[in-house]
């Protein structure tokens, strides 16, 4: 696994995650903002995360299961939670690394995350090795 392009890509999805997330507050399309932000957040990580899964299996490393992968870039992204959005974005507006770690959405998203990067590791990666993918 080449760790440190995977730590680089998570890093990636993780600012434009954080943009669309903080942008969001800015659109009036729902009454709670915060379930908005979540919304757009949830449907945003789908398109970051395929975009990233291929950004680093572009490079020929099909050696990588999609699960490592998938489990690097959202480490990744979860660590700048911890060190810049928790402390910067959250606890200023009431929050906590508690309530922050526990919603129910930070793990629904966690899980979209996790089975984005590995099902395309099985559509894209997986197929081509197995010369059914042309």
């Amino acid at each position: 696994m080449k760790t440190f392009r995977a730590i680089g890509i998570g890093i990636l999805i993780w600012i434009f995650g954080v943009s669309a997330y903080s942008l969001s507050f800015y659109l009036p399309l729902m009454d709670d903002r915060e379930q908005q932000a979540n919304a757009i957040l949830f449907a945003v990580v789908i398109p970051l995360v395929w975009t990233g899964s291929w950004l680093y299996y572009r490079k020929g490393d099909c050696n990588t299961h999609g699960w490592k992968l998938a489990q690097t870039l959202f480490l990744a992204s979860a660590t700048l939670d911890a060190l810049i959005t928790v402390p910067f974005l959250i606890i200023p507006n009431g929050g906590s690394y508690y309530t922050f770690f526990t919603d129910l959405g930070f793990w629904l998203i966690a899980m979209e995350f996790m089975l984005v990067a590995m099902f395309y590791w099985y559509v894209k990666v997986r197929l081509k090795l197995n010369g059914t993918h042309k």
